[in-house]
């Protein structure tokens, strides 16, 4: 092997992973057979849990819950995107920031009092961060996009009964989590096309500017141009399919397992928020 080789493969490795949405990771698995419906519930539930009781004892409760989800479905650690340097500047300048405001509890080292209750509620608030994060990644990675309209149109039945066009709600949502890959995949295409193309650098910064703007909205025209394009070509797809019922009305309802999964997340979240309040009542 030459060095050349090697040092090929080690930028290859090197690599950053890129953001991946609404793709689901292919194979088989408890989690990727439960409803769409079933999992929607759960982040909601997960999500109203966390905003009334955002205590450590409910984060790592959720968080335990996650990491389970993500052992039964088999999601491999190259589903994690990589994580940006810039990123964890702002980690760090946040956390320092927080310390900087001090709270309980205080300790004292040599005379000197030190307070950590900023630091510790910004280690809270990025852990529950972390873990709603994890939450809707977890959808993502096991749930295949056309299974969320006819899951949303079963879940919002009873508002139908205010009249509430539950329906067309679930197909818009449905036309958007389709477009949405194909829009990124188009404009990172685009942006690579413009990059390709020789740019002269203009002699002064005024006219360097007045070059960056042009560009740039001759970037965005490009853009509406390729989603027109696409709008229209899905637009030709569903009217050749049945028209946007089709969309919203897949025959998937919950299943035992859904009922299981449903089951162990409301003991989940109740187990931590009795024993947390317990906490409290006794401090």
């Amino acid at each position: 092997m030459t060095a050349a080789s090697s040092s090929a493969r080690g930028k290859e490795r090197r690599s950053p992973r890129p953001v991946v949405l609404l793709v689901p990771v292919p194979g088989g698995s408890a989690i990727h057979s439960l409803w769409a419906g079933t999992k929607l519930l759960v982040v909601f539930g997960v999500a109203v849990l966390l905003t009334f009781y955002p205590g450590w004892m409910t984060i790592g409760s959720v968080a335990a819950l996650v990491l389970t989800a993500i052992w039964i479905a088999h999601i491999p650690r190259g589903a994690l995107p990589s994580i940006p340097r810039w990123l964890w500047v702002l980690v760090a300048l946040g956390f320092v920031t927080a310390a900087l405001a001090g709270g309980n509890p205080v300790v004292s080292i040599a005379g000197v009092h030190l307070g950590f209750g900023g630091a510790l509620n910004f280690l809270r608030i990025t852990a529950l961060s972390l873990v709603l994060l994890g939450l809707g990644a977890m959808v993502s990675w096991t749930t295949n996009v056309a299974e969320i309209a006819p899951a949303l149109a079963v879940l919002g039945r009873p508002l139908k009964v205010v009249r509430i066009p539950v329906d067309e709600w679930a197909v818009a949502l449905a036309l958007a989590l389709r477009a949405f890959p194909l829009l990124i995949e188009e404009f990172q295409v685009l942006y690579a096309a413009r990059r390709l193309r020789p740019n002269h650098m203009a002699p002064t910064r005024k006219a360097r500017v007045k070059q960056t703007a042009g560009n740039s909205i001759d970037l965005v025209a490009a853009a509406i141009v390729v989603t027109l394009r696409r709008a229209d070509e899905m637009g030709d797809a569903i009217t050749a399919r049945g028209g946007i019922g089709q969309l919203s009305a897949a025959p998937a309802r919950p299943k035992m397992t859904d009922w299981l999964a449903l089951a162990v997340t409301v003991a989940v979240g109740g187990a931590a928020v009795a024993i947390e309040t317990i906490f409290h009542l006794t401090r």
